[in-house]
């Protein structure tokens, strides 16, 4: 599904159309526009291992 919106430029990474391959880095604003409402997140931490558990400590919700 990733790689479909990506290409579909449904992702938009710090203002510019995000390619499935890109490296997220801390500070990237990503927006989601899926559905209905779209979801602005940015990332405050990038883990090399995330579980469940402690994924939503990487990112915080915009407005």
């Amino acid at each position: 599904v990733a790689n479909e919106a990506c290409d579909a430029g449904r992702i938009v990474v710090n203002g510019k159309v995000a390619r499935a391959s890109y490296d997220v880095k801390e500070g990237d604003l990503i927006e989601i526009n899926l559905g209905q409402r779209p979801l602005k997140v940015k990332v405050v931490k990038v883990s090399e291992y995330a579980t469940k558990d402690t994924a939503a400590e990487g990112y915080t919700v915009e407005e």
